[in-house]
């Protein structure tokens, strides 16, 4: 590729990179002034901090590398690494966050480093928090150093004798005071901000996670699905740059008195701000607040954080002041609240909105909102796919078991048509009907084999009309497969399995009716392996389809058992060969027989581990004793374990016998043959 030239392009990559606000009061005499002297102005959200030279450029991207590549030797050649990169970071902390390369670094350095040099980051970032949440890559940075900060809180509020002041970290010779007091001089740099960070497309992300903190809820990953956190788009890119967690993400964490009183005060100041004093004065001004609060109700970046102020909000707050902003508390229509209600049924961000909150919400607000505006229409709302039909299923959640009966009186005998775009609706109807001491659990049964296994169809195969087999990546060979919607498809065909034996006969039967290959691939699918693996339940299926079922599976045993998800089903087949001691001896002879493929293999070690081979190698008695104490653990029902006094002694009569005549002909055959002679003739 031929080098780029030219001026243009190089003012072009500064302003990706960077977005001054004015370069008046960064250039002195023509020179850049340096961090320590920039005057931080707090209404500044895009502040410029500089940018790094050509060789502290390449040597930070070196250091990111090596980093990422993870090569070391031992964990003390690493830290050595990353104490020396914190050194060369001193003063070139805030251009370091604000680069798009070098952000990456800043964030595995504070995902690596140890207490005190951490504590030398957050010191270095005072006065700048606002600024840096407000930056495409500095609110990521700091998102990460935040869950380290409240991990080592955690740490301090633990450890009576855990040495608070650490004299060593500061350059001038001041010591670091404890992390929580550290955080909290941060939450007041937040505070004159937070309503403008509510609605900001960066620094919304880092209010959701002070507010978690503070509140001592679950740090949620950064990579995880239906985060409280991040955005679909901020998950994507947190695995395409490829930057792990380490042990401080999704957990929860016990914090001191002082956060929930800055919680209280940070929300009571927040919700002056948007009320203002004349409010309870002058109730008929609250009109156009309550507007401009639904309108952020609603609005795609705000909405998380009103949902989770709601949700904290009861921590303290009994009246729920920000929930009767949102909504009324009488028992009357309201015309506004009608279509604010309206709205929020029919709209994507609405409807996540009110699902959200009605699981947080008090029961009789709660109610007040299904018997006012949802309960004549509770159909026409499930019908809705992208919107009400996920605040319905919330509903069946929370509501008590009149409401929800009524619910499931109307939902029931529309459940096969509704089921057809919304899948993850069917879940949530078995679970109602199990919670309501299983109400209309036959009429459930009858929509659900209706829509995936008709008695009337010459063609029943459940596995075509719920996983869609024909049409899915099964059997692919490129790295485009399991789908997020095979993965729904998947989980719910197991709820069904375990929600009624029926289903877990058809599934079998159609299993059966494949291609053996076809059948086969299933095993070394992502997704439907875990459907394969359900119905593996030696007490739920009968003798006859166990054996079809292990005439198949035993085809392939070594390829399973050296497979990430076929492994899985072999070790499942352990107990599902209880009883059937032919197959399980096959299935073990033919480990053995490859024994070298199997212990090669990551997967198949753990198989052989489970599967007791090393007993079966060696001490064929004691692995034969092994998986008759596993029947009768599986099967109380089968025979005892020992034999009978008196055929104990014969036995012990009879083997003294044979071997105090060591030309006995017979005891030779037995000790040649020992291994092979079947276990009740053993006895």
């Amino acid at each position: 590729m031929a080098k780029v030239r030219g001026r243009k392009h190089l003012k072009k990559a500064q302003k990706d990179e960077f977005t001054p606000v004015s370069d008046v009061s960064l250039t002195q005499n023509g020179n850049e002034v340096p961090e320590q002297q920039i005057e931080n102005d707090g209404s500044d959200p895009q502040m410029f901090f500089g940018i790094l030279d050509r060789e502290e450029l390449e040597y930070f991207k070196q250091a990111e590398a090596t980093l990422a590549m993870d090569a070391f030797e031992s964990v003390e050649e690493k830290q050595r690494f990353v104490t020396n990169i914190v050194e060369e970071m001193q003063g070139k902390e805030l251009k370091l966050v604000t680069s798009q390369i070098c952000s990456k670094l800043m964030e595995r350095v504070i995902l690596i480093c140890n207490d005190s040099q951490l504590k030398h980051i957050f010191k270095s970032f005072n006065g700048f928090f606002y600024n840096l949440s407000c930056h495409k890559y500095g609110s990521h940075v700091i998102e990460t150093l935040l869950v380290r900060a409240t991990a080592l809180v955690e740490k301090e509020l633990l450890t009576p004798s855990f040495d608070s002041i650490d004299t060593e970290g500061d350059d001038n010779g001041e010591g670091f005071g404890t992390m929580e007091n550290m955080f909290l001089f941060m939450i007041n740099e937040y505070k004159p901000h937070i309503k403008v960070m509510i609605n900001h497309n960066y620094s919304s992300h880092v209010l959701r996670l002070i507010i978690l903190i503070l509140s001592s809820k679950k740090l949620p990953k950064t990579n995880q699905n239906n985060s409280a956190l991040r955005s679909k788009r901020s998950k994507i890119a947190r695995k395409m740059i490829d930057i792990k967690d380490n042990d401080d993400f999704d957990k929860m964490y016990q914090t001191p008195e002082s956060f929930k009183l800055e919680l209280r005060e940070l929300i009571a100041s927040l919700f002056k701000e948007f009320t203002g004093e004349e409010i309870k004065a002058h109730p008929d001004v609250s009109i156009s607040i309550v507007t401009k609060f639904r309108a952020l109700c609603v609005d795609k970046v705000a909405s998380p954080v009103i949902q989770l102020i709601i949700q904290v909000e009861g921590i303290f707050d009994r009246d729920r002041s920000f929930w009767k902003l949102a909504f009324n508390t009488n028992d009357e229509k309201n015309p506004k609240e009608e279509s604010f209600m309206e709205y929020l049924l029919s709209d994507p961000v609405g409807s996540h909105f009110l699902q959200s909150v009605i699981g947080f919400g008090r029961v009789k607000n709660v109610e007040r909102l299904y018997y006012l505006y949802i309960r004549d229409r509770i159909v026409k709302l499930a019908k809705r796919d992208s919107t009400g039909a996920f605040v319905v299923q919330a509903l069946l959640e929370i509501l008590k078991a009149k409401e929800v009966k009524q619910i499931l009186d109307a939902i029931v005998p529309e459940l096969s048509m509704l089921l057809n775009s919304n899948m993850n609706f069917g879940t949530a109807i078995i679970d109602a009907s199990i919670k309501q001491d299983n109400y209309k659990r036959e009429e459930v049964i009858e929509q659900l084999i209706e829509k995936y296994y008709r008695r009337e169809s010459t063609e029943k195969n459940i596995l075509e009309s719920c996983l869609q087999l024909s049409s899915s990546t099964l059997g692919n060979t490129r790295d485009d497969w399991p789908t997020a919607e095979e993965r729904r498809r998947s989980l719910f065909l197991e709820k069904l399995i375990d929600f009624d034996g029926k289903f877990l006969d058809i599934t079998i039967d159609t299993m059966l009716s494949l291609p053996e290959e076809r059948f086969l691939q299933m095993c070394f699918h992502g997704v439907f392996s875990h459907v394969v693996e359900h119905v593996l339940q030696p007490q739920r299926v009968n003798t006859v389809k166990r054996k079809r079922l292990l005439n198949v599976l035993c085809k392939d045993v070594v390829n399973l058992a050296c497979n990430a998800y076929g492994s899985h089903i072999l070790d499942k087949l352990w107990s599902f060969t209880a009883k059937l001691t032919l197959y399980k001896e096959r299935i073990a002879g033919a480990m053995n027989q490859e024994s070298e493929k199997v212990k090669n293999s990551v997967y198949g070690r753990q198989v052989w581990k489970n599967w007791n081979m090393e007993l079966y190698v060696r001490k064929m008695w004691d692995w034969k004793m092994l998986v008759k104490e596993q029947e009768t653990e599986i099967f109380p029902d089968s025979k005892p374990l020992q034999p009978t006094d008196h055929k104990r002694n014969s036995n012990k009569r009879f083997r003294n016998n044979t071997e105090s005549n060591p030309y006995n002909s017979s005891s030779k055959r037995a000790n040649q043959n020992k291994n092979n002679v079947p276990l009740g003739k053993q006895i």
